[in-house]
């Protein structure tokens, strides 16, 4: 299992739009992806999971992924943290 500690950089907190992200992001991998803020475990590939997390600005975040791309996955999620959620329709 390989593991990150992020935190939320978004004022709203980790809310739909920048989950939508962190859903499609894992699904594209083959690793079982979950994030974990204190007790509370979501799975990273459901976006309702995330959103339930309610995650607020600066919540340390454990994102953790098992199989065989886990290290590339939690990387990849990662990444999501580090920008601006996309723009909403």
């Amino acid at each position: 299992m390989k593991t990150i500690r992020v935190s939320i950089p978004w004022v709203e907190g980790l809310h739909m739009r920048p989950a939508g992200c962190i859903v499609a992001v894992a699904r594209s991998f083959r690793s079982v992806v979950r994030l974990r803020v204190g007790t509370h475990v979501a799975e990273a590939s459901s976006i309702l999971s995330i959103v339930i997390l309610c995650a607020s600005l600066n919540a340390v975040v454990d994102i953790e992924a098992s199989g065989d791309d886990e290290q590339e996955a939690v990387r990849a999620v990662a990444a999501c943290f580090e920008s601006p959620p996309p723009p909403s329709l």
